[in-house]
């Protein structure tokens, strides 16, 4: 730890004298690689005790910084969790509170994250950083919604919240398996190609390992003099399950069709975290390298294919497997090798504590929720705050160790995590003073945010014996009836 602090020290005090203004505070400012994953569960890496997956390249990024065990995104979908990771602030302060829908809907509507919230990659575009996405955007398709027009130089990837992995969706060697809850197309189209820049591309390879390609290809080109941020953001393993036969083959042992369509598809993910580790190791890059990795919410348990293990419940719920997502970081000679930490960090996090990593100090950010962990990370600090969910008519509040949650104003539930992590023990009956400071707690935070700017794209309903009970898959139903949850998409 003393390491830690002398070298994180030293570091900062170069970049505080003027940050990035010459070429000495130039060359202290680590380069930033957030990577981000699409439906993954918490049981689904193996540093986290995946089944029977394989993630040796994920799992290294522990071996060499930081696993946090307890880290949440702010919403359980997919479009709102990004909207909050890119701005710092809960989803909730600018109406952004739901997936905006289908291509048609977004288009038609300019359904996405409001044009005037400043995202990471404006603030690091403004301290003199090359900045590159690739991936998976879905925070709008209006031309001010666009990674190009907020602070991204290079982009290449989808603006939607789903594509193909290959052109069709069979196809020789193309392993595909249709899951219950597939009622749209994720065909590519006019409008949902895949764009470089702004112009749309045909693109032919498995789209896990184009994203890889494109990704290496932006480190490799900037000539190590100027620091780069680069955000990206795989679309696997979300459906449609789809993968390239030789990533499947991978996974003779796992009889589960679908099951091993994931397995593979996370595979892949992990040779292409791999590449990456073998690039920014390389003597090319003599620059330090931050590298942050994490899921956008928790594995979707309709589809039959992955696992939270051990935690509750999945993706669209504000159950520990729907929100708590597996979050590593490493950054050589800066942060120590092999840490564990058990404090709750938040997405959210994720802005204030690369910024505090360049200017070497915090940094003031009004209006933004999240706060930095370089403190937590560097020291042990602990920062000791409150968490909030909510989406559609669920919420939670976490003030560890206490979770409370609400379905349909009609089920409350009160968990002590530091105890029970699977959410087996509702004790909202027995601690009633806990379940009311708490729910007064959400109130107010809930009282400060505006309704949100759309309408939720549907609903699922979902037996809550299902989730209680761990079934896998989860299927929504059309059902009317007790027991029955709706939840938002």
């Amino acid at each position: 730890m003393l390491k830690v602090l002398a070298v994180f020290s030293a570091l900062f005090l170069g970049i505080c004298q003027n940050a990035l203004a010459g070429k000495d505070q130039d060359s202290l400012a680590p380069n930033v690689v957030l990577i981000l994953v699409d439906d993954l569960g918490y049981g689904d890496v193996c540093t986290y005790g995946c089944r029977d997956s394989k993630t040796p390249h994920i799992d290294s990024l522990a071996r060499e910084g930081v696993k946090f065990t307890q880290a949440y995104v702010s919403a359980p979908v997919c479009s709102p969790s990004r909207a909050g990771l890119m701005t710092g602030r809960y989803q909730h302060r600018f109406g952004h509170e739901y997936n905006a829908g289908g291509v048609a809907r977004v288009i038609k509507r300019g359904l996405g994250t409001p044009e005037s919230e400043v995202m990471l990659p404006a603030r690091l575009e403004r301290l003199g950083y090359r900045t590159g996405m690739v991936g998976k955007w879905h925070l709008g398709q209006l031309p001010g919604q666009l990674p190009t027009a907020k602070g991204f130089q290079e982009f290449f990837g989808f603006l939607h919240g789903s594509n193909l992995y290959f052109p069709t969706l069979v196809g020789e060697g193309i392993r595909y398996e249709k899951t219950a809850t597939e009622n749209y197309s994720f065909r590519r189209s006019e409008d949902n190609p895949i764009i470089s820049g702004t112009e749309p591309v045909e693109e032919g390879e498995y789209l896990t390992d184009a994203f890889t390609r494109e990704s290496l290809a932006f480190i490799k080109k900037g000539d190590d003099e100027k620091p780069f941020f680069l955000y990206l953001a795989y679309n696997a393993p979300h459906t449609p399950l789809q993968v390239s036969q030789k990533y499947y083959e991978r996974f003779p042992h796992i009889t589960n069709e679908k099951q091993r369509i994931f397995a593979a598809m996370v595979s892949a993910v992990d040779d292409g975290v791999g590449r990456l580790q073998a690039q920014l190791k390389s003597e090319e890059i003599t620059r330090s390298t931050m590298v942050l990795f994490l899921s956008d919410n928790g594995c979707g348990t309709y589809t039959g294919a992955c696992f939270n293990d051990p935690l509750l419940g999945g993706k669209v719920m504000p159950f520990e497997g729907g929100i708590r997502i597996p979050f590593l970081m490493s950054w050589k000679d800066v942060i120590d090798e092999g840490m564990v930490i058990d404090e709750p960090v938040s997405s959210l996090d994720i802005l204030p504590t690369v910024l505090e990593a360049i200017e070497g100090q915090p940094v003031d950010l009004p209006g933004v929720d999240g706060e930095s962990f370089m403190p937590l990370v560097t020291n042990g600090k602990s920062l000791g705050r409150t968490f909030y969910w909510k989406n559609g008519d669920n919420w939670a509040v976490l003030e560890h160790p206490w979770k409370l949650i609400s379905l349909n104003d009609r089920y409350t539930f009160l968990f002590d995590l530091e105890n029970d992590v699977r959410e087996d023990v509702n004790l909202a009956k027995e601690k009633p003073d806990q379940v009311e400071r708490l729910r007064e707690k959400y109130k107010q935070w809930s009282f400060e945010n505006p309704k949100p700017l759309w309408e939720t794209k549907g609903k699922g309903k979902i037996h809550l014996e299902a989730i209680l009970n761990r079934d896998n898959p989860i299927i929504p139903t059309n059902e009317d009836g007790p027991g029955l949850v709706e939840f938002s998409i």
